[in-house]
């Protein structure tokens, strides 16, 4: 295939990963490793290297729109990106020690609890007007975003548990190059009980942080190409823009059908591939 060639289709995947990340907070890595891997050949660690910058990139693009909208909740990213850039540190230092055929595997198994959480989750943005939680009133983590009848407050809840959740999510980042964004949706949404479009723009806040955090390790290993990883970059980049402003005006249900069914393929490929020893 012809360097040219090659790079428009990463470019175009990217598009549509970062795309798609952006709208379900589940990041773009997801899409991007696998299609790297399986369907382009590129070496696992090296798609998981180029998946780190583009992750950043997702968030850079997204976190910017949401966050001048008023849904991301800054406070509660920042204080969460403690354990996810300690938990991104550990999973990036596991990387460079685990065989390239147990990270399939790992990521198959990951993939596939995405798809699953993608597919069961019916989100609500109603939220969380209970009795307010000591930790959160000590960190000063309430807040209230916009709805089409306002301004809305909400109350987080069960912090140590959201904290312990998001140390897991960084060291599945910095192990798979993948944002995690579906176990922080999830801590944030189903566990500190946080809106959904709070917790998915939330998550994409923080993926570049934790990204970041693992990203210099790969890069002083030699994993981080800049000829994969620039295409992946700007494609990514390109499509989280897009999807922001997508997910302000639109609700995600169809689209987290599409979703999943797509990544329940990828998962079989890569648990196959790692099975059977082709990557």
């Amino acid at each position: 295939m012809h360097i040219l060639e090659f790079t428009c289709i990463v470019g175009t995947v990217s598009f549509v990963a970062g795309l798609l990340g952006a709208m379900t907070g589940l990041g773009g890595g997801v899409i991007v490793v696998p299609v790297l891997a399986i369907m382009l050949g590129v070496d696992l660690r090296y798609a998981i290297g180029a998946s780190l910058v583009s992750v950043i990139a997702t968030s850079s693009g997204a976190a910017a729109a949401f966050v001048r909208e008023g849904y991301s909740n800054l406070r509660v990213g920042i204080f969460l990106e403690i354990a996810t850039s300690l938990g991104a540190v550990f999973g990036a230092f596991l990387a460079t020690r685990v065989p390239t055929a147990g990270i399939a595997i790992v990521f198959g198994v990951v993939l596939l609890y995405s798809s699953y959480s993608s597919l069961r989750q019916t989100p609500s943005d109603a939220a969380d007007t209970g009795k307010p939680d000591r930790w959160a009133g000590c960190l000063r983590l309430d807040s209230s975003y916009p709805t089409a009848h306002g301004m809305q407050t909400y109350h987080v809840q069960r912090i140590p548990l959201g904290f312990a959740l998001m140390a897991l999510a960084g060291t599945l980042s910095g192990l798979l190059g993948i944002g995690s964004g579906a176990l922080k949706v999830l801590a944030m949404d189903r566990g500190m009980r946080l809106p959904f479009k709070v917790s998915s723009t939330t998550s994409n806040f923080m993926i570049g942080v934790t990204a970041a955090a693992s990203a210099g390790i790969y890069l002083s290993r030699g994993y981080i190409d800049p000829g994969l990883a620039m295409p992946v970059m700007l494609g990514v980049l390109a499509g989280s823009l897009l999807g922001a402003r997508v997910l302000m005006r639109s609700g995600t249900r169809v689209l987290r059908l599409v979703f999943g069914a797509v990544i329940v393929v990828m998962a079989l490929e890569m648990i196959y591939n790692g099975v059977t020893g082709k990557l």
